[in-house]
């Protein structure tokens, strides 16, 4: 694939939807909910649910992993998640959810050829994409494979957001944004409005103080707008992030990845239809 970024970048526009259906499908909320899990807000299952495959991490190891949360937040729902069920019930519950959810999206293409094709292509990527210091991608990539080719679908595609996710991070890390500073940053330059970065908890007065410490680097401007060198930084966090997420699709090859793009997107557009999923959330899809 050589250095095709552009195609890096497309795999996880498609993917992200699909591996997101854990967060928002009603079917996931009822499982979570048999738990024990207080579902009138998304938060409490959504911690559960992310951080299980970690084992029963504490609210420290959850913030760091997850990095644009609020550590406050965090621990509003960390390490409590362990007490309403264990991790291990927890994936299961998911599991079971997805399942169900995937079934009610796509109902007989559940089953077809198309699905088993891309689930086992999806599969071949995620089983390539290098776990070395990426906790979230490493953690679910241990999660044994499911038989049913929608679930191996819905795991490869996890395994390879949290792939790109986790190399993301160390990007943030190396360009010197701190976990405020990459979300207010990340809207100064139009991902999403300031109010949608607000469900990560931080407080008014931290937002400000990290839009200070953007301003006084030049990245922003006196209103809060990123400057040319603003632009240019997280232009250049994309680029690099999606260096990192390169090797699942150079081990795919073009071919490969092309075949499991077009699988992709009939599936990419049932979820995107139902809509379940926000139309604007915190990551800048389509809008990066």
């Amino acid at each position: 694939m050589g250095n095709d970024n552009g195609r890096v970048r497309q795999m996880w526009h498609l993917l992200e939807p699909l591996h997101a259906v854990l967060y928002y499908a009603p079917e996931v909320f009822e499982e979570v909910k048999a738990l024990g899990y207080d579902t009138s807000e998304r938060w409490p299952s959504y911690f559960a649910l992310r951080a299980a495959p970690l084992g029963a991490p504490g609210a420290r190891q959850v913030a760091s992993a997850f990095y644009s949360f609020s550590p406050r937040m965090v621990a509003e729902h960390i390490p409590a998640a362990w007490d309403v069920a264990a991790p291990d019930k927890v994936v299961a519950a998911r599991t079971r959810g997805v399942d169900r959810a995937y079934r009610a999206l796509i109902g007989e293409r559940t089953d077809s050829p198309d699905l088993a094709e891309a689930a086992a292509l999806a599969r071949r990527a995620a089983e390539a994409a290098h776990s070395e210091g990426r906790p979230l991608a490493a953690a679910n990539a241990a999660l044994p494979w499911p038989r049913e080719p929608h679930l191996v679908l819905w795991q490869a595609a996890t395994i390879l957001r949290e792939h790109r996710g986790d190399g993301h991070l160390a990007t943030l890390l190396t360009v010197g944004l701190d976990s405020v500073e990459a979300l207010v940053s990340f809207a100064a330059v139009g991902a999403a409005p300031a109010e949608v970065f607000a469900s990560r908890g931080w407080s008014e007065p931290e937002w400000t103080a990290a839009r200070e410490r953007l301003a006084a680097r030049g990245l922003l401007d006196a209103d809060g707008a990123a400057t040319d060198a603003g632009h240019a930084l997280r232009a250049e966090v994309e680029r690099r992030t999606d260096e990192l997420a390169a090797s699942p699709w150079q081990a795919l090859g073009a071919e490969g990845t092309t075949r499991l793009a077009d699988l992709l997107g009939p599936l990419w557009l049932e979820v995107l239809g139902s809509g379940m999923l926000p139309r604007e959330t915190t990551l800048g899809i389509g809008k990066v």
